[in-house]
């Protein structure tokens, strides 16, 4: 006789580091419950989000592909055709054939903003966002509660089936949770669901989150990571406090989803997935409302999978980057992956039946600036074939960097293990000839012939 197929329940607050939580005694943030929550789960030490960008990395934890296959070389946004791929199947497309109900609750920022077409849509989407209809441009999520991209965390609106804008007037995140409450609770008990739950906060705007969390850190003193230096300090000083407070609410949210199962009698029968599209630099480095570069504090996600006697718990250290999200979650629920699919099933790790590690994970930029790609196709050249390039290992991650407009290549070598703040690069003009940078590029060039990518590090 089969096994049960179990739930999945995939929630993913945008833009939240893996050092913002609490037991991790990092950033100076409040979160018992997603404390408590680790210690019933597998903590994925080193999950990396593979292009540390909103739209790029969403569109490969849906798919379990890289960007350059999604067609997702950067965000969504007007003046630029960069939607997610027409033939992509997604793990909603994938479990529905499955027999599961699908829903998505949130932002989503994987189409075309509305005004890419028509200057006043029906919809009454403005600059990023989207109404998108029923139909195959949802992949395969049936219940879809959502909207393209719109910061207002405290004034969000979502569509259903219609056009016709929902506006509930509350925090974003408390909404959803109700939404996806009801979603548990009504659900068609004769089948399994997936549900993926996409949280904006603790996206900037930062300080767009209700006083009750604000006054948490309001009077509390706040210390800065090392590599918060120079002008870092000021986006640190002013938007840290109200950073910390939106993944506190985030995490009484989270208890209520965690509730909701409970109360159904499902928390035996569900995957919960707790994870984040890439982190934020709140001043590390130098770096201002920024994430998209390849620092552990952006490229470094929390990532918790709770599957009671059948995930492990503890503190798994293997490389587990977005594209493994997919296979491994389908290899979990016996499901097999489609061929396309780029990442790597670890689900026999995370039972605790060993398998192989990965020897490096992929991370990339692809240039995302309006200016930068109108002058690459009036010049003839691709625009994909700049940005920079890496590889994280256990311990190293090694970059190449090409602007665009520049031919050359430079590359940067952290030793994360006695640099944990990565403040002290080997920097190389040219490809290496000695020390572990070898080995380093080696593996950078299989990924890219691996990928196809354009990327030369001649």
């Amino acid at each position: 006789m089969s096994r049960k197929k179990p739930n999945l329940l995939f929630v993913f607050p945008d833009q939240w580091r893996r050092q913002a939580v609490g037991y991790r005694k990092e950033d100076e943030v409040i979160t018992p419950h997603i404390d408590r929550f680790a210690q019933e789960s597998l903590i994925m030490n080193n999950a990396i989000s593979c292009f540390p960008l909103c739209s790029p990395n969403r569109s490969v934890m849906l798919t379990g592909r890289y960007p350059l296959s999604t067609g997702v070389t950067t965000n969504c946004k007007l003046g630029l055709p960069v939607k997610m791929n027409d033939d992509e199947l997604t793990i909603g497309n994938i479990l529905k054939k499955e027999g599961y109900q699908t829903g998505y609750i949130g932002k989503w920022h994987l189409d075309l903003p509305e005004q890419s077409a028509v200057e006043e849509p029906e919809s009454g989407a403005r600059h990023w966002d989207a109404y998108i209809p029923s139909g195959p441009r949802r992949f395969g999520f049936d219940f879809w509660y959502s909207y393209n991209a719109y910061d207002q965390h405290l004034r969000p609106h979502y569509w259903r089936d219609t056009p016709q804008m929902i506006e509930p007037n509350e925090w974003s995140t408390k909404h959803e949770t109700d939404v996806a409450i009801e979603f548990i609770r009504n659900r068609n008990q004769e089948q399994p669901f997936c549900l993926y739950v996409s949280w904006n906060p603790p996206h900037q705007p930062f300080e767009q989150v209700p006083d009750t969390y604000k006054q948490m850190y309001a009077d509390k003193p706040v210390s800065y990571r090392p590599n918060v230096q120079g002008k870092g300090l000021a986006q640190a000083e002013q938007h840290l406090r109200n950073y910390y407070a939106a993944v506190s609410a985030t995490d009484d949210q989270f208890a209520r989803l965690l509730q909701a199962l409970e109360d159904e009698g499902l928390s035996d029968d569900t995957i919960v997935v707790l994870t984040s599209d890439h982190g934020e630099m709140m001043g590390s480095h130098g770096w201002l409302e920024h994430k998209n570069i390849w620092y552990e504090e952006s490229i470094g996600v929390p990532c918790f999978i709770r599957y009671p006697g059948h995930v492990a718990t503890g503190t798994e250290e293997c490389l587990f980057n977005s594209s493994d999200l997919v296979p491994t979650l389908l290899g979990l629920m016996d499901i097999p992956a489609p061929a396309q699919v780029q990442g790597s099933n670890l689900s026999s790790l995370l039972r605790g039946e060993g398998g192989d590690r990965p020897s490096s994970t992929f991370i990339c930029h692809y240039p995302g600036a309006i200016g930068e790609h109108e002058q690459a196709r009036a010049q003839g050249l691709d625009i994909n074939a700049y940005g920079w390039r890496g590889v994280r290992t256990n311990r190293y991650t090694y970059v190449a960097k090409r602007n665009f407009g520049d031919e050359t290549v430079v590359r940067m070598c952290y030793d994360n293990e006695n640099d944990p703040y990565q403040m002290n690069p080997v920097k190389l003009e040219s490809a290496p000839l000695e020390g572990p940078e070898v080995e380093l590029e080696q593996e950078l060039k299989a990924w890219l012939e691996q990928l196809r990518d354009p990327f030369s590090l001649e």
